[in-house]
């Protein structure tokens, strides 16, 4: 695991105690640092496998910190008693960045953006361990990044981030910055594009001046998301030549296109060769559940995008293959006036032959969508996969892209993208 020798003798809260939370405490105790840990859910803490403080009714000031899992928010009354008492509040990827000064020689590359973060960090990893070189990757993706052993001298750490993760984090230098794109999210939390852009750009201000970052596209030109970034080498994805996307099966979709440009513009600056890029550009496999190919049934491509749970995310999902026969539905994220959000994918229904409707949002989907392309209302899961099974051609392809989110019917994306796996399997 990852540790530094500044924690010792000091005393931490650990607010949180999934998989992240426990890796803290347990960094944090190898370092010969104490911990109060403490979570409001019966079950995490019940699943925990150590001592207990309730941290709401502690004293905090003498907490070198407090390490709060990313999902808590700022209003939340131990975030707000901590900063009354003169009390840092940090997030796991803040203790790394605190470990990077005893760990041997490195860089890190950080990744975020509101789509394709988790394909473009594993395709970057990806890239470097197929050229040899020593990484790993975490943050929000894989395991805790506390949980995992150093790198020898000469690795590179790839680190997914959200909005969430940067906001507790001070003084991650990343030497590679990476902001993919920024469409409106997580605005309950921010407030504002403009606030949930400026929460993005903090990865740039971080880093140390000489350090590369990499920027996509925006969704409004009314914010700089270099401003009060130190004096960096600023690379456009869009001026990024990748090669030839007919070489790489696994990241189909113009969206698949900006993350292969992200990701070659951010090994180009580790300084790694165009033919080990394009090799691992070619070799690379999709991460489950986003634009995953699950296999051909009776000459039908059938593609697991389960992860899209958004417009936007499905949206350059709709343009990766003619002839598409496209199951969305869920729970639907909702515009300001509260209808659902849909607006993004009405560009790019051009290669749409029907749309088989599942879930809450059926109804709502169908009266936006039914006066551009054919409409089956499915209803479940189940029913969408032998809709499409039946109506299918060989050439053509079935995508589970939902452009929204899971909770109606499943337990999560993850969950959502497996029993669809199980139906195509299953097909004959």
């Amino acid at each position: 695991m990852i540790t530094s020798p500044a924690f010792a003798g000091r005393t931490y809260g650990v607010f949180g105690l999934a998989r992240s939370g426990k890796a803290t405490v347990a960094a944090l105790h190898a370092a010969g640092a104490k911990t109060l840990n403490w979570d409001d859910g019966e079950a995490a803490r019940a699943g925990f496998d150590g001592e207990l403080t309730n941290l709401h009714d502690a004293d905090l000031a003498g907490l070198a910190a407090l390490v709060v899992s990313p999902g808590v928010p700022h209003t939340a009354p131990l975030f707000q008693r901590a900063i009354a008492a003169g009390v840092p509040v940090i997030g796991d990827i803040e203790l790394f960045a605190q470990a990077r000064a005893g760990l041997p020689p490195h860089r890190v590359v950080a990744i975020t953006g509101t789509n394709g973060k988790s394909t473009t960090t594993a395709l970057i990893h990806h890239i470097l361990a197929e050229a040899g070189v020593p990484t790993l990757m975490g943050g929000n993706i894989g395991l805790p990044i506390l949980a995992q052993d150093p790198l020898p001298a000469g690795g590179v750490y790839v680190l997914e981030l959200s909005s969430y993760q940067i906001d507790i984090s001070f003084s991650l230098a990343a030497d590679v910055a990476v902001l993919l794109n920024i469409t409106p999210d997580h605005l309950e939390r921010h407030g504002s594009v403009a606030a949930y852009a400026a929460a993005k750009a903090r990865l740039f201000t971080m880093q140390a001046p000489g350090s590369i970052a990499i920027v996509g596209a925006l969704a409004d030109a009314d914010f700089d998301v270099l401003a009060g970034a130190p004096d960096a080498a600023v690379l456009f994805i869009e001026n990024v030549d990748a090669g030839d996307q007919d070489n790489w099966p696994g990241l189909q979709g113009p969206h698949n296109l900006q993350n292969a440009r992200a990701a070659a513009g951010a090994c180009l600056a580790l300084g790694l060769s165009s033919e080990a890029i394009a090799r691992g550009l070619a070799s690379y496999r999709a991460l489950p559940h986003r634009m995953e190919r699950i296999g051909s049934k009776a000459g039908v491509l059938w593609v697991n995008d389960s992860k899209a749970t958004n417009a936007d995310s499905t949206a350059p999902a709709l343009s990766a293959y003619p002839d598409t026969h496209w199951i969305a539905g869920g729970r639907a994220k909702r515009a300001a006036d509260g209808s659902a959000d849909l607006a993004a994918v009405l560009p790019h229904l051009g290669a749409v032959k029907a749309v088989y409707l599942i879930g809450e949002a059926m109804e709502d989907f169908a009266a936006i969508l039914s006066p551009h392309v054919p409409v089956v209302r499915s209803g479940t899961m189940a029913q969408a996969v032998a809709d499409c099974a039946a109506a299918a051609r060989p050439g053509e392809t079935v995508l589970l892209s939902p452009a929204a989110a899971s909770f109606d019917q499943f337990r999560d994306f993850e969950a959502r993208g497996e029993l669809f796996r199980q139906l195509v399997e299953a097909l004959p």
